[in-house]
């Protein structure tokens, strides 16, 4: 296993439903749709994402970040949402896995699990540790982490791009 070829952004991921595909600023339109629904944020430490300014920022963020995707699905022709690889550690042999959220019509599908699976197994080639920022009111994401089998491992304060720096849990998978 090597780390020193990890590319954050391939040129795609997929499955036999899913691909992801490099986050470009062409897509902000129509990931804005799906960002747009503030249900998605509520339990989000940042929670008004949906807001077009905020989610702005968000999205050139995501860009300059240069591991970001959209996600595809092949099967509807259609944005899903949108993830990232993150924090990229060498010598801690290990990346974060986040920024992620979906319109409503995906949750409770499945469809998060088949794109996570999709990301550990690219990940598991260059590192040991894959990891998740999730804020402690997002019950949705702490009980779809756990179901992949991430444990808790510590609270921090994160520092988001030109937003408020929350407090959040930070959960693990091990190779």
């Amino acid at each position: 296993m090597t780390t020193n070829n990890f590319n954050l952004q391939p040129d795609f991921l997929e499955n036999e439903i899913i691909k992801l595909i490099p986050l470009e600023k062409n897509h902000f339109e129509d990931l804005y749709k799906v960002a747009s629904d503030p249900l998605i944020w509520e339990q989000h430490p940042n929670n008004n994402r949906y807001e077009r300014e905020v989610f702005l920022n968000f999205f050139e963020d995501a860009i300059e970040s240069k591991g970001a995707f959209i996600i595809f699905d092949k099967t509807k022709n259609e944005i899903a949402g949108s993830t990232q690889f993150y924090d990229f550690e060498p010598a801690n042999n290990s990346i974060f896995i986040g920024c992620t959220f979906y319109g409503r019509n995906y949750w409770g599908t499945g469809f998060n699990a088949q794109v996570k699976k999709i990301m550990l197994d690219y990940a598991f080639q260059f590192v040991n540790k894959v990891q998740f920022y999730i804020g402690p009111k997002n019950y949705r994401s702490q009980k779809a982490i756990e179901k992949l089998g991430a444990q808790k491992i510590d609270e921090v304060n994160v520092d988001y791009n030109n937003e408020p720096s929350r407090h959040n849990f930070v959960y693990q998978i091990k190779k």
